[in-house]
């Protein structure tokens, strides 16, 4: 394993939790983020990721220490990049964010370093020549809750070195992935290939008033067996993600559902700062959502 220093660049819903399953397996972690309040707000979400891990998987005290004493911070991105073998892209789902990100960041990482982003929904492709190292460039992307919903799908560009390609799956096995490479570029990978349209219907049914969101999820449930609806998905993966992929495409296609959708999770969730999990509080309430009650399909 050639991967040594890893950088994970934001900190937000994925980025955190791919810096610390980074270093809960042993590699040295950098977490960049744009200030010093991002940086503390990315250090206070630790204490209750690390009671996860040992709720979930059984982590123990020590491996949550050393976990710990793998991480760092850094505002300053060639700081955060000195040592980095691989730096980890999980800024903002908008193509603006991203593109200005990797223009910063080709001028001060070092040469040997690999990029991957974790992008959703764009392609390796659309960034390649931005980061100026093309062949060193590919998409590693994660599901959240990645310490249970351990899958890494592993997706390059044309011009991706093979050799990086397999580095990579190497080193998402390292970190206890299961590893899914993909043979050709793919607007959603396999697993948003599936997930979107799924969590599009049920905005669809919700925002043209057909029924309620718990209404929806219970369905769901109910009918495939399925641990968790579409929307309590949503307050997992993010709300704030939902409303940029739906933005990107309303700004693309000017499609009325689309711009009704956006409409509708800005003024019901972003602007009110209802953000899934993270902030407590989105379609459902947390820690404990309705949809986890053991009469919620009664």
């Amino acid at each position: 394993m050639k991967i040594k220093y890893v950088t994970v660049a934001g900190s937000g819903v994925l980025g955190y939790q791919i810096a610390f399953q980074t270093a809960f397996y042993g590699f040295k972690v950098t977490v960049y983020d744009i200030n010093q309040d991002a940086i503390e707000k990315a250090k206070a979400k630790f204490n209750p990721l690390s009671e996860r891990y040992k709720q979930d998987i059984g982590a123990t005290d020590a491996q949550i220490a050393q976990a710990k004493a793998n991480l760092s911070y850094s505002f300053d991105l060639k700081e955060a990049t000195a040592q980095a073998d691989l730096m980890i892209e999980a800024v903002p789902e908008n193509p603006k964010i991203k593109i200005g990100f990797y223009h910063q960041l080709a001028e001060v990482a070092p040469k040997h370093t690999i990029f991957v982003t974790n992008s959703s929904t764009m392609l390796p492709s659309q960034f390649a020549e931005v980061t100026q190292r093309p062949k060193q460039f590919l998409a590693l992307h994660f599901a959240n809750e990645i310490w249970m919903h351990n899958t890494a799908e592993i997706m390059g560009h044309a011009a991706t070195d093979p050799a990086i390609f397999q580095e990579v799956v190497a080193f998402a096995q390292a970190i206890g992935m299961i590893a899914l490479p993909l043979h050709k570029e793919q607007p959603g990978y396999i697993l948003n290939s599936l997930l979107v349209p799924l969590l599009d219907a049920a905005t669809n049914l919700l925002v043209n008033e057909v029924a309620d969101a718990q209404t929806i999820d219970k369905t769901w449930m109910a009918a495939t067996g399925a641990p968790t609806g579409p929307f309590g998905i949503l307050d997992i993966v993010g709300i704030t993600t939902a409303y940029n992929i739906n933005k990107m495409a309303a700004d693309a296609t000017h499609d009325p559902l689309k711009i009704k959708t956006v409409d509708y999770l800005k003024k019901e969730f972003i602007d009110q700062n209802k953000l899934g999990v993270s902030t407590g509080e989105g379609f459902y309430t947390y820690p404990n959502p309705a949809y986890l009650a053991e009469d919620f399909l009664k």
